[in-house]
């Protein structure tokens, strides 16, 4: 019974407060597409001038991703998807789900260091983030591993919403359940295609002058 309720809160707060983050994390990013460098300075500015806002992450980003994170880790410990001898598509989502659900806390841990955490420590200013990301994502290896992250998470995202929708009740019979599985499954492509996009755009020149005064004052250099 006890396992059972902690299913549940691991499956509530996949979808509130993190799904909730996750999209809003990808709007504020999406604006180095449409804004630029200003436009997402503008974003990030607007964020963290919001009152309490170390009390509001700590409540409802971090503490709900540590209990999401560390308990997925031990469901994925625990998971039999046995795809060799069932290799239904709800079995293969299953696999998939467990390992991008590892992929995207160890992801997790290491953005939030090298953006969030440096900035609390005063090694970057909000206004340096820009040119943090652009440091990291011209790097081809480091450009890599977030498209395999941005992507991996993209679809913990989606498919979890979909199995949230199972799992709680909202969608009940095989015909609700296909049509939401189509409509994540679209989810998953848009939100993909949004970090991406968002990738690419902090590679552009726009961002290089604020990641050449990092690396002048050897602040991005630790994170490189």
């Amino acid at each position: 019974m006890k396992g059972f309720y902690s299913r549940k809160l691991h499956s509530l707060l996949g979808v509130i407060p993190l799904a909730l983050f996750f999209v809003e994390h990808l709007v504020t990013n999406f604006t180095a597409v449409e804004g630029g460098k200003e436009g997402f300075n503008r974003s990030v500015a607007f964020l963290n001038g919001l009152p309490l806002v170390i009390v509001l992450e700590t409540l409802f980003i971090y503490l709900p991703l540590l209990f999401h994170g560390i308990y997925g880790l031990y469901i994925a410990y625990q998971a039999d998807p046995n795809v060799k001898n069932f290799g239904y598509s709800r079995n293969w989502r299953f696999l998939f789900q467990r390992i991008t659900g590892v992929i995207t806390f160890v992801f997790i841990i290491w953005h939030v260091f090298d953006t969030r955490i440096q900035v609390a420590l005063g090694n970057v200013t909000h206004e340096e983030l820009g040119g943090v990301m652009h440091g990291i994502v011209t790097n081809p290896v480091y450009f890599i591993l977030y498209l395999i992250s941005v992507v991996s998470a993209s679809f913990h995202f989606a498919n979890g919403l979909w199995a949230f929708m199972v799992s709680w009740g909202i969608t009940v019979g095989p015909r609700a359940q296909k049509v939401s599985s189509y409509i994540c499954m679209t989810l998953f492509v848009v939100v993909s295609l949004g970090f991406i996009a968002s990738l690419f755009a902090f590679r552009s020149a726009e961002f290089q002058e604020t990641a050449t005064a990092l690396i002048q004052s050897s602040a991005i250099q630790q994170l490189l």
